[in-house]
């Protein structure tokens, strides 16, 4: 593997930023200074003027293989990642079909080590009835266990409270969950259904996908992992009212319930509804921007621990079905890191913030071996950035396979120049070197 000498870049890094060279051999991260010779390394990239950080962990996506592949791929999404900065995923289990025995999961594991240019893991699925498979997986390989309470396909809805019960029980992971609770998704659906028929005004699917449905299934959650000492991951955030089951008094690393954020619920507002349509129709829904801005402050003062971005595309037939039929979900992750810098400029986040909540605390809270810091002997999974670069999204530009983003049309601030994944140059100035793949993570259960 190519030795790389980073030199001369604003390195972001626990807490500050420094002026500083750095050194990756042998895929990792050899030596951290100040003037280090270039004739050291086989690639030299002048970092002056740029800033460096670790490289992003996004601990949610889905990249819909195998069975989905119209939509996305491994490859292609992992691909999206890296040209954005992202150098380590977890994705979820609901393809076709779906994760929920360890057979499958490692059939997930044995493509990607063929095709991803980035680091990856991939969840293990629960259903109602498959505790003794998830009693088989080695959580020192695979990133945790997904739940969904609500919103999912198939037999991947957990909704028998003795399944819950022995799950929460028994399961030595990070268990992380979809919370929403579709009996009350139901009704409100019903309610719409019997005024519009198929199409409902898309500004209502946060009115049916609503914050009560949110917080119910989010609170007993919640409730069931404190009653049997569970480590509790609730994912994307979506209402001001869930901020309550969260705490910021304690360090991440003595916390057993943790939350998530992502992009598009710190980024849009009901409102954009109009001008957005089913472009910006997730589950949970984006809600009101009182929702929209307290969930960005959570994330400030550490009521929320990470930020992800849910990456989960469509074609842009399936989006401009009727609301009924149009599918929630859209590509995220080659727009995450550019997004989070733009409300850097607009004064709202520090650039230290967003390593800690993209970086540093994504590796922290699963406990990933050796990678999301800048330290001397741990993997070099790097992004160099610039900040001040235009640049504007257009279908020329996207990566992602379905071929479209929310964020199409605006000009971000910021432009990721390089990425490292592993101590392998993947990504430089709109080029991928692809000849070697990401690594598979490796986690420490200590909890």
């Amino acid at each position: 593997m190519k030795s790389i000498l980073i030199t001369g870049a604003n390195i972001v890094n626990e807490g500050r930023i420094s002026l500083g060279d750095v050194l990756v051999e042998n895929g990792r991260i050899s030596k951290l200074g100040d003037n280090l010779s270039a004739e050291q390394a086989d690639i030299h990239i002048d970092g002056t003027g740029k800033h460096l950080f670790p490289g992003l962990i996004d601990d949610q996506v889905h990249f819909r293989e195998p069975g989905l592949t119209h939509k996305a791929e491994i490859y292609t999404e992992a691909k999206a990642g890296v040209a954005g900065g992202t150098t380590s995923y977890m994705e979820m289990p609901n393809t076709i079909p779906q994760a929920t025995t360890v057979e499958l999961l490692e059939q997930k594991y044995s493509r990607a080590a063929e095709v991803s240019l980035a680091n990856y893991s991939f969840f293990m699925g629960a259903t109602n009835s498959n505790l003794d498979e998830i009693m088989k997986v080695d959580f020192e390989k695979v990133c945790g266990l997904k739940i969904f309470q609500g919103s999912s396909t198939g037999n991947m809805v957990v909704d028998n409270i003795e399944s819950l019960e022995g799950i929460f029980k028994e399961c030595k992971a990070i268990i992380a969950i979809h919370s929403e609770n579709d009996d009350i998704i139901k009704a409100n659906f019903d309610k719409y259904k019997a005024i519009y028929g198929d199409d409902i005004p898309v500004k209502f699917h946060p009115k049916i996908r609503s914050e009560e449905a949110c917080y119910d299934a989010s609170s007993r959650a919640v409730a069931m992992a404190k009653k049997h000492g569970t480590r509790l991951h609730i994912l994307h955030i979506s209402t001001a009212k869930e901020l309550e089951l969260f705490t910021n008094t304690i360090p991440l690393e003595q916390k057993k319930v943790t939350a998530e954020a992502c992009i598009h619920h710190m980024w849009f507002a009901e409102e954009d509804y109009d001008s957005k349509g089913t472009l910006i129709k997730w589950n949970p829904a984006v809600k009101t921007a009182k929702d929209r801005d307290a969930i960005f402050n959570a994330m400030l003062d550490g009521t929320i621990d990470v930020i992800a971005t849910d990456h989960a595309p469509h074609t842009l037939e399936e989006k401009a079905l009727l609301y009924t039929k149009a599918p929630s979900g859209g590509p995220l992750n080659q727009h995450s890191l550019v997004a989070m810098l733009d409300f850097y400029h607009q004064g709202k986040i520090s650039l230290e913030k967003i390593a800690l909540k993209m970086c540093h605390n994504v590796a922290t809270l699963f406990n990933i071996k050796e990678r999301g810091f800048i330290r001397e002997g741990y993997y070099a999974d790097l992004v160099l950035v610039d900040l001040n670069n235009p640049w504007k999204v257009s279908k020329e530009n996207i990566l992602s396979k379905c071929g479209w983003s929310p964020f199409e049309g605006h000009t971000f601030q910021s432009k990721v120049t390089h990425t490292v994944v592993s101590g392998h140059l993947a990504y430089e100035n709109g080029t991928f070197h692809e000849e070697k793949k990401g690594d598979r993570l490796i986690f420490s259960i200590n909890f």
